[in-house]
C-alpha cells in the first residue's frame, strides 16, 4: 500500500515538474500532472533507458525529461487543433 502511495506522488511530482519545465500548460490539475508523471516516465525510459536515481519505481531524470517532452507535445497538439477553423 505504502509503494503504491509513492509511485503515485512521484507521477505527481515528475509531472508537475516536466509542466514546468515546458512551455505550456498541463491542463487536469494534480491528475493531469499525475498521467504525465506516467506518461513521461515511459517516454523517457524508452527514449533514454532507465539511469539515475529511482524513487517509487520511477527512474526519475528520464521521467523528467519524458514528461516535459509529453507536455511540450501535448501543447503543439492543443495548439493546432486550437487554431483549426472550419
Amino acid at each position: 500500500m505504502l509503494s503504491l502511495l509513492i509511485t503515485l506522488i512521484m507521477a505527481v511530482v515528475i509531472g508537475s515538474i516536466g509542466s514546468a519545465i515546458a512551455p505550456g500548460a498541463m491542463p487536469g490539475g494534480m491528475l493531469g500532472s499525475m498521467i504525465a508523471g506516467f506518461v513521461g516516465a515511459w517516454l523517457g525510459a524508452l527514449l533514454l533507458g532507465s539511469w539515475g536515481p529511482v524513487i517509487g519505481g520511477f527512474a526519475v531524470l528520464p521521467a523528467i525529461i519524458g514528461s516535459a517532452l509529453f507536455v511540450f507535445l501535448l501543447g503543439l497538439l492543443a495548439r493546432g487543433f486550437g487554431k483549426r477553423t472550419a
